[in-house]
């Protein structure tokens, strides 16, 4: 077997071309696509109009609807009922709406402009080209997401002590130092991103970006309706354990574990299942179908 140093087997005959980059380049051509798959999908997302203002708005309505929750919340001498941290994270009910509709329109956004095909072009390896598109937009959705826990969080530690949830009445203030507190403002920062996922994923199996936007609403929404109004326990606790939102949400929960339907983890677990599915299945037909 020849021992010839690489620089001299990269100018044999029948051997890969090492450009600007390097050996790498030659020897690992899949991770220097996926950069490259990276860089261009990051520059198309950031120059897009739409994607600071949906950024922003996620940001502005966790924060507002989680304020509005705790603004409206008491705690009598008796006890606080509630689960101050879950009380604090309400807005994410409503900023999961803005992560799916900003990975929905990634992708989805592109067929309706035909834009897709060049993206194909550019990048044509497509599992290479999706799993670009899932960083990017996760990677924004996680730090927006950071952005809107942290100010729930800090509005609900300024605010409830005012409305009765203070030590005397069992409940301590907020604090990211709490075990329960940190993992539930982790995991919803982590549900957030799981959204984006599991919206990207649809989008991706649909392509049309008001209908991948109404199926991912009716997966989270429906859910919760259906669970109300089915009265046999058993179908009840089925349908909390294993629908994304309300499987995922069980991540926000600091008291009372022991009543939830699946463990915090485990609900996240569910959230991730389907995030993967909806992927797996997104990345198979966008391999089988045209552009």
């Amino acid at each position: 077997m020849s021992q010839a140093p690489l620089a001299e087997r990269a100018h044999a005959p029948g051997a890969p071309h090492v450009g600007p980059a390097g050996p790498r380049q030659a020897l690992f051509p899949g991770w220097t696509g996926l950069r490259e798959a990276l860089h261009a999908e990051w520059t198309k997302v950031r120059t897009l109009p739409g994607t600071p203002w949906l950024l922003a708005a996620l940001i502005l309505l966790t924060v507002a609807v989680s304020t509005a929750a705790v603004s409206a919340a008491t705690c009598p001498y008796g006890g606080c009922s509630v689960d101050p941290a879950k009380l604090s994270l309400t807005g994410i009910n409503l900023g999961q709406v803005v992560a799916a509709i900003l990975a929905v329109l990634v992708i989805s956004g592109e067929y309706s402009t035909g834009m897709i095909r060049i993206t194909i072009t550019a990048v044509p390896r497509r599992i290479t080209m999706l799993a670009a598109k899932a960083v990017v937009v996760t990677g924004l959705v996680l730090a927006a997401g950071t952005i809107a826990v942290l100010g729930s969080l800090l509005a609900g530690r300024l605010l409830l002590p005012g409305h009765g949830f203070t030590a005397a009445h069992g409940s301590l203030p907020l604090s990211l130092a709490d075990g329960p507190v940190l993992r539930a403002a982790g995991g919803s920062v982590l549900y957030l991103a799981l959204i984006t996922l599991l919206s990207l994923g649809v989008a991706t199996i649909i392509r049309d970006s008001g209908a991948a936007i109404g199926t991912v609403l009716g997966l989270l929404y429906l859910s919760p309706i259906i669970a109300a109004v089915v009265k046999t326990p058993h179908w009840h606790n089925d349908i909390e354990r294993y629908a994304p939102m309300s499987a995922g949400l069980t991540i926000q929960a600091t008291t009372g574990l022991r009543g939830l339907p699946i463990s915090p983890w485990g609900g996240l677990g569910v959230l991730a299942a389907w995030a993967a599915a909806a992927l797996l299945a997104g990345g198979l037909l966008l391999r089988l179908r045209d552009a």
